[in-house]
């Protein structure tokens, strides 16, 4: 599958629980001029008194529905971010597609964007981003009967193997000769797996170790190879928003300096791992 195109976004409540989800067929917009109101900060935002994200769901641990409320590691660090500015998060899912170009924080729809994105050069000419807040592997998890060691032995084998469109994971396989299946989302990644769709797939290792922690998927899956692509996770807000890529990078430091980063690390990733939590300034 490919990703969806339009401008079809989903408002989802992030602070509180909802009896259901919001749906809303095209948006509105206000540039840094217009209706939008501003912190004690000094921080411009898109809506009085909230702090809108976008990002693309379902993508756990960093950002998925959980009871009705979206709930993850990135939604966290966020709502940091936003009690810093005195105001509450207030969370929009769209397209991926649009975290590369930086269309909705252009078209004024969201203040930044949260969606366990890779920092890459290619992406850094759209939007800025944030110091990086989390060192990310990519893996290769695949069917326990499929026999796959690495990602190697998918191409020696010919096993059919899947990514999740618009990502780093896609353009890793891409460019180690496979023609990855496209799957719009994390869990049709996951479902495409479990379906047989396709034998293998390359995909973020917070992700996996998510997905192994369902007995279900952990007695059929196996994770078959690690590959350190050096990649690092960032937040990114529009071009030239300084006071709110400062303001997001305070709420990190603050959150390492005083144990919050790890506590909330423990919680939705795992076991603390100081390396990956404490990457250096791309």
């Amino acid at each position: 599958m490919t990703t969806l195109h339009g401008r079809r976004t989903r408002i989802l409540a992030a602070t509180t629980a909802t009896a259901g989800l919001l749906l809303v067929a095209g948006c509105t917009s206000t540039d840094d001029g217009g209706s939008g109101s501003k912190t004690a900060g000094g921080v411009a935002l898109v809506k009085a008194g909230q702090l809108t994200t976008c990002t693309h769901l379902p993508y756990p641990p960093f950002q998925s529905e959980i009871g009705g409320k979206v709930q993850g590691f990135d939604v966290a660090l966020i709502d940091l971010v936003a009690k810093n500015l005195g105001v509450k998060q207030a969370i929009v899912d769209t397209p991926f597609e649009n975290f590369k170009t930086g269309a909705f924080l252009n078209s004024g729809e969201c203040d930044l964007a949260a969606a366990g994105m890779t920092i890459t050069e290619e992406r850094k000419k759209n939007v800025d981003f944030s110091d990086p807040y989390f060192n990310a592997t990519q893996a290769v998890l695949a069917d326990k009967k499929s026999g796959v060691t690495s990602l190697a032995d998918v191409k020696a084998k010919k096993i059919k193997l899947g990514a999740q469109a618009q990502t780093t994971g896609e353009d890793y396989a891409r460019k180690q000769g496979f023609d990855p299946v496209s799957f719009e989302s994390s869990d049709a990644v996951l479902n495409g797996l479990r379906t047989g769709q396709v034998k293998a797939v390359v995909i973020d290792y917070p992700v996996v170790q998510g997905w192994l922690k369902d007995k279900a998927n952990a007695a059929a899956l196996e994770v078959a190879d690690n590959i350190d692509t050096g990649e690092q996770y960032g937040f990114t807000v529009k071009k030239g928003n300084t006071k709110l890529r400062e303001a997001v990078d305070k709420a990190l430091s603050d959150a390492k300096a005083d144990g919050t980063y790890k506590k909330l690390y423990e919680k939705w990733i795992g076991p603390y791992d100081e390396s990956a939590a404490s990457p250096a300034a791309s």
